[in-house]
């Protein structure tokens, strides 16, 4: 790929993404309604070519950073300009306190927008970013002119006799581990991920500059970005019915695209046709789409995914996306 990361970046090519900007954006209580301690966001924008031209704000997952949208960015090719934030607790962001929360990342969010002066935007989140994505446009609903969540955002019953922190550890247990491990050196921490079943035929220098961007600290104690603390409220969070229920008060229509497979490449994704009926959306205000060929990560950090994700946000922002089935095993 002739614009592949190199060194946490985008090298700009004609017709291709953007450089990558790292911004830095203050974010404090204000007349939020989620008191938050003040910091600095890590944000990461890719301008378009128009000035005037759309703009997507980007959320990551519950251990991922803004880089996970770079591949994304990169098929939107200077088409839209997209801002993807390390959330607080993540990435270049970890040093942020709390509380956490995603109604702390909702409120975030909004005054990343004010402070850059976006205006309105396609908001778009993967995973836990739909979540707090649905959150968002739930609390401010001036924000956003059009949703997309990626494989995100519609939560389920809690099984009896698991109480939240414990259906956490179930769903993201190695995940859990990973944060509380150490390792030698950033070969180590690239050894580990490529090991991961979801990456195991799928690596890229796209999966490798976001993995890169999560490890902190020295050799030969290296870490992952993400506090623990973080993930574990966040994470419980979405079981909330303020959160799990914000995609059925959205204050407009949106898409959810969903992955075949799971987080751990397994055949069973985290949601099908049958999980949806349970969850009861409105297809009205909910169109689903499966992205067949795709993983949990790979729909997002994947080639092909990330294809399908820029297409319906350029699709959000000019017109409507397409129906059905997006059917990605052939190519």
């Amino acid at each position: 790929m002739s614009d592949a990361p190199r060194n946490d970046a985008v090298v700009r090519k004609d017709g291709e993404a953007p450089a990558r900007e790292e911004l830095r954006v203050p974010v404090r209580g204000g007349e939020l309604r989620v008191p938050v301690r003040g910091g600095e966001l890590a944000v990461s924008r890719w301008p378009a070519g128009d000035p005037a031209a759309p703009v997507a704000l980007a959320l990551h997952g519950i251990t991922a950073n803004g880089l996970s949208w770079a591949r994304v960015a990169h098929h939107l090719a200077g088409r839209m300009t997209l801002v993807a934030p390390d959330l607080r607790g993540r990435g270049r962001s970890g040093h942020l306190p709390g509380p956490y929360g995603i109604a702390a990342h909702a409120d975030d969010m909004a005054a990343v927008a004010d402070e850059l002066g976006l205006g309105q935007v396609v908001l778009t989140g993967h995973s836990m970013g739909a979540f707090t994505a649905a959150l968002t446009a739930v609390r401010h609903p001036h924000l956003a002119t059009a949703l997309l969540l990626v494989d995100g955002g519609v939560g389920f019953p809690v099984p009896a006799g698991l109480n939240p922190d414990e259906l956490l550890t179930a769903v993201i247990g190695p995940a859990l581990r990973r944060l509380s491990t150490t390792f030698p050196d950033r070969e180590a921490y690239r050894a580990f991920w490529r090991r991961h079943p979801a990456f195991a035929d799928r690596w890229s220098p796209w999966v490798d500059a976001h993995v890169q961007r999560d490890l902190v600290g020295e050799e030969p104690e290296m870490r992952s970005a993400c506090r623990l603390e973080a993930v574990r409220v966040d994470g419980v969070d979405q079981f909330r019915e303020e959160v799990s229920g914000a995609v059925r008060r959205l204050p407009r229509p949106a898409v959810l695209l969903w992955a075949e497979r799971g987080l751990m490449d397994e055949p069973q994704g985290l949601y099908d046709e049958r999980r949806f009926a349970a969850a009861g959306l409105d297809p009205e205000r909910v169109r689903t789409r499966l992205v067949t060929g795709t993983n949990h990560y790979t729909i997002l950090i994947g080639d092909e995914g990330a294809r399908v994700v820029a297409q319906h946000l350029l699709d959000a922002a000019t017109g409507p996306g397409t129906d059905g089935r997006v059917d990605m095993s052939s190519r």
